[in-house]
């Protein structure tokens, strides 16, 4: 997978969702860089990651993967941030390496079966009509439901949204978004997720859009009455919480971070 790094510190691993990629994190690493050593990968199919096999045992690959990551770079120990889907796989990661996390962070977070795609998604994820009206959907949602999302600050987040659509862009972007889309049920991908949580030794902090229409908030409020040592930040933000308020986040990771060296 492809990674960035920058600034110097702790280290602290930054998971995006879909179908965004590590560019989600700039403003956030931008702030948090003068304190700690920011990774931030992107996921197969996304950035400038390749597409790898998608399947139902997909986050576990992916916990595998970032654990590769980590002894390959010789990090004995890390926070570990993730954002919507990310948040699954960080949920994965931690839960199989817990002695390699010093503080979790969920952003949104889509860990429950019952989650929902987007409604535009859902199109894409219908066999026969996805195909179909796949250029229409990949369309719309980059050029209509992504410019909302980031407003007001659609203007500095340009470089970001372009970023985000690379990989679904030409004649075949839109039957590349709606494979990636197609990679599992939520109800089959996401039901172990439930009971590793009350697993979790590690302290949490849960970010919850106050505007968020993809995740709700109750996911946030039942992940963290499930997790032992968690807390919920509502932001007033919609889903994309690292893009519309990045200053709130650093600054209550910054805190929650500090918080672990303290203790």
């Amino acid at each position: 997978m492809y990674l960035l790094s920058r600034g110097s510190g702790y280290p602290v691993l930054f998971i995006h969702g879909i179908p965004t990629s590590g560019r989600l994190w700039n403003g956030v690493i931008d702030k948090l860089q003068g304190h700690f050593t920011c990774l931030a990968v992107d996921l197969p199919g996304l950035g400038r990651t390749p597409k790898s096999l998608y399947g139902i045992a997909q986050l576990e690959a992916m916990a595998d993967a970032i654990e590769q990551i980590r002894v390959e770079h010789k990090i004995e120990k890390w926070h570990v941030v993730g954002h919507d889907s990310g948040s699954a796989v960080a949920v994965h990661y931690a839960y199989r390496n817990q002695t390699r996390v010093g503080r979790l962070a969920l952003l949104s977070p889509a860990v429950f079966p019952e989650l929902k795609p987007f409604h535009l998604f859902r199109i894409l994820r219908s066999p026969v009509v996805g195909e179909l009206l796949a250029p229409v959907v990949n369309a719309v949602f980059w050029k209509v439901a992504m410019r909302h999302a980031v407003e007001p600050r659609q203007a500095e987040l340009t470089d970001a949204v372009r970023d985000f659509h690379a990989p679904f862009s030409g004649p075949l972007g839109a039957w590349r978004l709606m494979s990636v889309l197609r990679w599992g049920n939520p109800a089959d991908v996401l039901a172990s997720l439930p009971a590793m949580l009350p697993q979790l030794l590690v302290s949490t902090i849960i970010f919850q859009g106050s505007r968020d229409t993809a995740v709700p908030e109750r996911f946030a409020q039942r992940a963290s009455a499930l997790i032992p040592q968690s807390k919920v930040v509502i932001v007033d933000s919609g889903h994309f919480i690292p893009l519309n308020n990045p200053e709130v986040v650093a600054t209550e990771l910054l805190q929650f971070f500090e918080g672990a060296a303290a203790a």
